[in-house]
């Protein structure tokens, strides 16, 4: 059961396929500047989604075996919530931005190679929201 919140758009879930399938590709492709900035970016979403916990069960309150315990097929599952286009894309310029100014931070300390690889996460993460193909890709068709 979803927390209470905006709206829910479908078209998200477009998104975190786009995101999933380039991540699918840098990893065939053994592309880890590629992978590292996908597997951040799904990260940053994933914990987006999660959903603060409720209160703690009460005293007393578990299984035949363990405290705490809970039965049935996914009763202990974390609930979580649906991200729509527009949270989703937010948390990816989000992402964007922090490895630009931390580019930035790195060029000025003199660390030209990290600034480089922060560059081209971010051109690995825009390719992606920009066309949904990671950049060097043939576009589909």
């Amino acid at each position: 059961m979803d927390a209470p919140g905006p709206p829910i758009d479908p078209g998200g879930n477009d998104v975190l396929t786009r995101l999933r399938s380039a991540l699918g590709e840098a990893l065939r492709a053994r592309d880890m500047v590629a992978v590292a900035a996908l597997r951040s970016v799904l990260s940053a979403i994933g914990n987006a989604e999660a959903v603060a916990p409720g209160p703690p069960a009460a005293a007393g309150a578990g299984g035949e075996y363990f405290a705490g315990a809970v039965a049935g097929v996914g009763a202990a599952e974390a609930r979580r919530r649906t991200l729509g286009t527009a949270e989703i894309e937010q948390i990816v310029r989000a992402e964007v931005g922090e490895r630009l100014l931390a580019a930035g931070e790195y060029e000025r300390a003199g660390h030209a190679g990290q600034a480089a690889r922060l560059r081209s996460e971010v051109r690995v993460l825009t390719s992606v929201m920009a066309d949904g193909r990671r950049p060097g890709s043939e576009p589909a068709g």
